[in-house]
């Protein structure tokens, strides 16, 4: 038996794909709130029985917080792992849905059909692309098509606190040739894509202090030093004229974007005007020289999160605050790391720190970018897949947000990630009235099946 067969089996049983995935999407699996930990619980339990019905060993495994769902299954082959998250966020305000977000429906837009619930699409409508793909192949095969490790995890909408324990107690179990992530989306909305490069994170709070009280301005104005003056002088140095960081040694682990990578996101005729124009700009702002994707896809930035002190309430308080605040972040790339980025920024504010001024630094923060190696042949597998599918040749694109799990499975489980989603812009994630295209799940599912084909082969 061919692919075809897997892939009109699939065409066959989508309504039935739907009334899974309406089932899943029921359960109101909200894991940053303590009222719905048993919800929590029954999606984790939904999920193993599902597995279990498609040959796999699966069970929710315990952790301080919210379940783990881990099954394992297939023989032969590479030994892929999928990672999907089946937690979700908060839906208010509620009054903003037009429907019940956890009574999922089919809606017609003007786009095309949608499926509207709270996760439609991050991530329960994607991670169940996946298994509707194991479930088309196993009918048709009789078996999986290779060995398959499945991580399903109910914290990642609140900080996935039991995520790296787990990984670190269970790696071996969990360790495989390559790791694969469905939790990203089409590029434009429109162009499959595989994400192979996400920056990084390190952010710290810090605090200039002078005075050991606020200061009446008439009294000590001119005379005393202003926080606020020093905290914004030092903060208004961060980037030259050129929109360079001025940190010392900021760039030294930056590596330049490979020519061929280069080449293909110019291909994608990125329109930065229509970016911008969407929440009202129109001028690229940081470092000359670098197209609208190398800034926010392979570039570093420094941003000042917040700042804050003095008075702030109604009317006016003529005071010289005692302190003044700020947050700042940084994205990563390349092999920055982020202990080494925020001491040399802490060293960089405290050598222009004046007379009488001192800095108190808060617990800083932070995670390394990840760089996948797309010479692995499977990259270029699944990207001659997902082009079949989709009619469009596929891309690899960058991500100017961080997706922990991918550095983790690298530091931890010593394995690269293939990220693979099928989201688009306007599925409002984390908003209400989220929705998830027909399109996206039904093309989503046979785009596994093509993918697996193609590794497994």
């Amino acid at each position: 038996m061919s692919l075809d067969a897997v892939l009109s089996r699939i065409d066959e049983t989508l309504p039935e794909a739907l009334d899974r995935l309406f089932g899943l999407l029921r359960i109101p699996s909200i894991s940053t709130d303590p009222a719905y930990r048993g919800d929590c619980a029954r999606a984790a339990d939904w999920l193993v029985q599902d597995l279990q019905s498609l040959g796999f060993e699966a069970a929710a495994r315990p952790t301080p917080g919210h379940p783990m769902v881990v099954a394992h299954g297939g023989a032969g082959g590479p030994h892929l792992l999928f990672y999907g998250h089946y937690d979700v966020q908060p839906v208010d305000p509620l009054s903003l849905w037009h429907r019940d977000p956890f009574d999922p429906a089919i809606e017609e837009t003007a786009k095309g059909k949608v499926i509207r619930a709270r996760g439609s699409s991050d991530d329960k409508g994607q991670l169940m692309t996946f298994l509707e793909a194991c479930r088309a192949w196993k009918a048709v095969h009789g078996a999986l098509p290779c060995r398959l490790t499945i991580l399903l995890e109910g914290e990642e909408e609140s900080g996935s606190p039991s995520l790296v324990p787990f990984l670190k107690d269970n790696a071996e179990e969990l360790s495989a040739d390559l790791s694969l992530i469905c939790d990203t989306g089409l590029f434009d909305s429109a162009r499959p894509a595989i994400t192979t490069m996400l920056r990084g994170l390190a952010k710290v709070e810090f605090t200039i202090s002078a005075a050991d009280r606020d200061l009446h301005s008439g009294m000590y104005g001119g005379l005393a030093r202003n926080p606020i003056h020093v905290l914004t002088r030092i903060l208004g140095r961060l980037h030259d004229d050129h929109g360079r960081v001025q940190v010392p040694g900021f760039y030294d682990d930056v590596d330049e974007l490979p020519e061929a990578i280069r080449a293909q996101w110019q291909s994608l005729a990125f329109d930065h005007r229509t970016f911008l124009g969407d929440v009202g700009l129109s001028i690229p702002a940081g470092e000359d020289g670098r197209t609208p994707l190398e800034m926010i896809w392979s570039r570093p930035t420094a941003e000042v999160n917040g700042i804050w002190g003095g008075y702030t309430g109604a009317g006016f308080k003529t005071v010289l605050p005692a302190e003044a605040h700020a947050k700042v972040s940084f994205r990563l790339v390349s092999r920055q790391d982020p202990q080494k980025v925020l001491e040399a920024f802490r060293g960089w504010i405290a050598a222009q720190l004046p007379a009488d001024c001192e800095l108190a630094w808060a617990e800083p923060g932070g995670s390394q970018a990840s760089v996948m190696e797309i010479a692995n042949p499977a990259f270029e597998a699944a990207r001659a897949a997902l082009g079949e599918e989709w009619g469009r040749q596929a891309a690899f694109v960058g991500s100017g947000g961080s997706i922990p799990i991918a550095g983790y499975f690298k530091s931890i489980l010593g394995m690269d990630a293939m990220l693979v989603g099928f989201g688009k812009d306007d599925d409002q994630i984390h908003s209400p009235n989220e929705k998830y295209d027909l399109e996206s799940f039904h093309h989503g599912i046979r785009s596994w099946a093509r993918i697996l084909d193609r590794i497994a082969r």
